[in-house]
């Protein structure tokens, strides 16, 4: 058997133990992708790792070779999430060749929006397990780390405190906006996403020129 490609390995602090074989990692894409179907269905407090398990023709020893419990399960794939979150971005940032604060700014939201349109299981685990915030998790720090970089780097300017602060306050108002606009409409109310879109260029332009 082959070793994971080292771009491919998942390594989220969710895990018992990572995969060393490609068909191992394998396995663990197949019962995060069915984790995430099955949370469409039932939400999170009907899901089980038994049901994974049977959804994904795995024995039910393989998720636990994997992950201790359910929250574990769904935590890691939160991780995945971000993971391809921040490659989706980087990749509409690698396509802009002008460094614009506004069109950047456009390709971190919409990126977020397409994902909560196409992605199973997003709209109820984007980047944190349910009620993440009251086990002293900071899933909305991790995204605002991770779109700080990404965006300092693009514009060619330093991740300062500064920085810092703005893409955090930006990402906690998105994430609320968002949420409301998808409360409102399945596919996201398009006035509540433009309003949030006019928000974001407001208060984070200045920072990013």
């Amino acid at each position: 058997m082959d070793p994971v490609p080292q771009s491919h390995a998942q390594t989220p602090s969710t895990l018992r133990r990572a995969p060393v074989q490609q068909r191992s990692a394998e396995r663990l894409a197949r019962i995060l992708d069915t984790c995430a179907e099955l949370l469409d269905e039932t939400g999170y407090e009907q899901l089980s790792t038994r049901a994974v398990a049977a959804r994904a023709g795995v024995p039910i020893g393989s998720v636990y070779r994997f992950f201790d419990n359910k929250r574990a399960m769904v935590a890691a794939l939160a991780h995945r999430n971000l993971d391809r979150y921040a490659e989706r971005i980087a990749a509409h940032l690698d396509a802009t060749a002008d460094p614009d604060p506004h069109a950047a700014i456009d390709g971190v939201l919409d990126e977020f929006i397409a994902m909560k349109r196409t992605v199973p299981g997003f709209a109820l685990v984007d980047f944190g397990v349910p009620a993440a915030e009251e086990a002293g998790e900071d899933p909305n720090g991790l995204v605002a780390e991770r779109i700080c970089e990404l965006l300092a780097a693009h514009l060619g300017r330093p991740a300062d405190e500064t920085l810092r602060r703005k893409v955090r306050v930006g990402v906690e108002t998105a994430d609320t906006l968002v949420r409301l606009a998808f409360r409102a409409a399945p596919e996201g109310d398009p006035a509540v996403i433009d309003e949030t879109r006019q928000l974001l260029h407001a208060y984070l332009s200045p920072s990013l020129s």
